[in-house]
């Protein structure tokens, strides 16, 4: 129970020490998503022309970093029209590409594995590009009849309001991975003998130790049940205890490969369909997180140090205490904004299961019950909705 204690103190100490950097990455998250409107992108991914990967690319960046909610409006922009390769290019990207991620890595783990995440992400977008139109060259496009109402013109304020929504929604999404990811790395950053992992990773930065980190951090992330940025406090207790860098990268890669995802996919495609994505997702996971370490070794940029940016486990007036302070004044000022703007849009509707807002005109699902329609970030809560109507 001791160590047990331990662990939970030090999930704190890391939360604390990237409280602000978790409301600044979902800050600028909701920002983009309230400035860049979605409703244009099933026209625009239509083939897997480069371009069009690259657009792929761009709309995934500038979307929400949950997996769950990734996978889902993939889902919906292939169904609506969209490519089949364009739509899984645009999964990887919101989950590799966004700028709450990058900032939480950088701040908890440094900043090689941001600018790794980076580089990485699109790796993976360029080989998802040349292997699943030769891999999955019958997926047709079912097209759905259009599920919300035309966008119209939003005012700066207005706009402004859509942010505090996506922003508290994508948190309201995401809080129980980063609950689960916080702890479980706390526990197991002080649990776990190190013996037990010097058995199960090759220590050093040879050639096998990169290899070996690569292709197991994949399946590590398959069953830990956790993704979205949650996967990152966890991917700092592998990194403490001995994974490779480039295993640590295809860990945090590998949000899109955990169980409860490889169901959802099983849903939307198809058994056949999904254990073909498995095997494509941990290559391609695998390969970007080899060929990323080996860059940074080439150029001598790995990272020297394997200790948990926890910092020291007591308050103290310092930059972190200050910025912490002023992401609550933020965190304030947008649930502020968020309540007083709840329910009063015409656009946006609230997810009622999960609590994210969601765009009427670009909906990923929707339900009409007793004359009313809700609105749904993904099939999932849309499904537990309907159970708990009946």
């Amino acid at each position: 129970m001791s160590a047990l204690g331990h662990g939970v103190q030090e999930a704190f100490w890391m939360f604390y020490q990237t409280f602000w950097a978790l409301v600044l990455g979902f800050t600028l998250s909701g920002w983009i998503q309230a400035f860049v409107p979605k409703s244009a992108m099933a026209k625009t991914l239509g083939d897997h022309r480069a371009a069009t990967a690259g657009k792929s690319m761009f709309f995934g960046a500038i979307s929400s970093s949950c997996s769950y909610a990734a996978s889902a409006l993939a889902h919906s922009l292939y169904r609506k029209g969209a490519d089949f390769t364009s739509s899984i290019i645009f999964m990887f990207a919101s989950t590799n590409l966004v700028a709450d991620l990058a900032i939480v890595m950088w701040r908890l783990l440094g900043w090689q594995f941001a600018v790794a995440e980076i580089v990485g992400g699109v790796f993976m977008s360029i080989l998802l590009w040349l292997l699943l139109p030769i891999l999955f060259p019958d997926q047709k496009i079912v097209h759905l009849p259009f599920l919300g109402q035309q966008e119209e013109p939003r005012s700066s304020q207005a706009k402004i309001s859509d942010a505090a929504g996506f922003t508290i929604g994508d948190f309201k999404m995401m809080r129980v991975e980063l609950l689960i990811g916080f702890i479980v790395a706390g526990i197991l950053s002080t649990t776990v003998p190190t013996s037990l992992w010097s058995h199960l990773f090759v220590r050093g930065d040879s050639w096998w130790s990169q290899v070996e980190g690569a292709v197991i951090g994949p399946l590590i992330a398959c069953i830990t049940f956790v993704c979205s940025v949650g996967n990152v406090p966890m991917a700092a207790a592998l990194w403490h205890d001995g994974i490779s860098f480039g295993g640590t990268i295809s860990f945090i890669y590998a949000d899109l490969l955990s169980i409860p995802l490889l169901l959802i996919y099983r849903k939307y495609y198809g058994k056949k369909i999904t254990r073909k994505l498995f095997f494509v997702f941990w290559a391609t996971m695998s390969a970007a997180g080899f060929v990323v370490g080996e860059i940074f070794s080439t150029f001598k940029a790995n990272p020297m140090g394997r200790m948990l940016m926890s910092g020291d486990q007591h308050f103290s007036w310092n930059s972190t205490t200050y910025l912490n302070l002023f992401a609550i004044v933020v965190s304030a000022t947008l649930y502020t904004l968020y309540r007083k703007n709840l329910g009063k849009s015409e656009e946006f509707a609230v997810d009622p299961i999960c609590g994210m807002q969601v765009r009427i005109a670009d909906a990923p699902q929707m339900a009409r019950i007793n004359g009313a329609n809700y609105y749904f970030c993904m099939e999932k809560c849309k499904e537990e909705f309907i159970a708990r109507a009946q």
